[in-house]
């Protein structure tokens, strides 16, 4: 599945056991719809884990637009009031960021930031000649 949204906050890296750390952000998707003469807007909510790199968090940043692929889910849960509650969740196996700035968009993929490959320089900067 792929979704595209805004991050609501920065992305966290966490801890889960000695070795493994898991990237996680909050996805929001805004859509709209009328009803009768008026319009209204929604907002869905994923909940994103991102398990392949915790170098892209330094990347995702509060407003920032992100595409991820992966796979939803849902985790039940009971609130401090006792109460019933329910979250999406989202496992990403791919992000695409979206931004740039003075209207000039640039798209940059995960894939780039783990090879240090964001915009078209690598990590050994020396020409070819």
């Amino acid at each position: 599945m792929e979704i595209t949204g805004r991050l609501t906050a920065d992305a966290v890296v966490r801890t889960v056991s000695e070795d493994t750390k898991v990237v996680g952000f909050t996805v929001a998707v805004n859509d709209s719809y009328k009803s009768g003469e008026e319009r209204r807007e929604v907002a869905t909510y994923f909940e994103c884990s991102y398990w392949r790199n915790v170098g892209i968090a330094e990347y995702l940043k509060t407003g920032d637009v992100v595409q991820v692929f992966g796979r939803v889910g849902v985790r039940a849960y009971v609130t401090k009031d006792a109460e019933a509650a329910a979250a999406l969740t989202f496992r990403v196996s791919e992000i695409k960021l979206f931004g740039g700035s003075h209207g000039k968009r640039t798209v940059v993929d995960a894939t780039a930031i783990e090879t240090g490959q964001i915009g078209g320089v690598g990590k050994n900067d020396d020409l070819p000649f």
